[in-house]
């Protein structure tokens, strides 16, 4: 009976919606990271996708984080220009 590893995942779909939602940049270099994924793990560089999965979820992080506090700085300037206005 043969044991087959587990897949790593690349966090393509993540960085995707990242680049779309978020933050251009940090999206970008994730993508770069999650396509290494898969063509890491066929070569037998288990090591090596591992990495770049690791790199792929720290990017996309970085990148939701920074569109989140984007996003909250823009509200709250809204709701300031908002609250002055009146």
């Amino acid at each position: 009976m043969a044991v087959t590893a587990p897949s790593i995942p690349n966090y393509l779909v993540q960085a995707i919606l990242v680049t779309l939602f978020c933050c251009l940049p940090f999206g970008i270099v994730s993508i770069v990271y999650a396509a290494q994924v898969n063509g890491k793990e066929q070569a037998g560089d288990i090591e090596g996708a591992r990495q770049a999965s690791q790199l792929a979820k720290k990017w996309v992080w970085a990148g939701f984080l920074c569109g989140l506090v984007f996003m909250l700085f823009y509200l709250g300037i809204m709701v300031f220009a908002a609250v002055m206005g009146a």
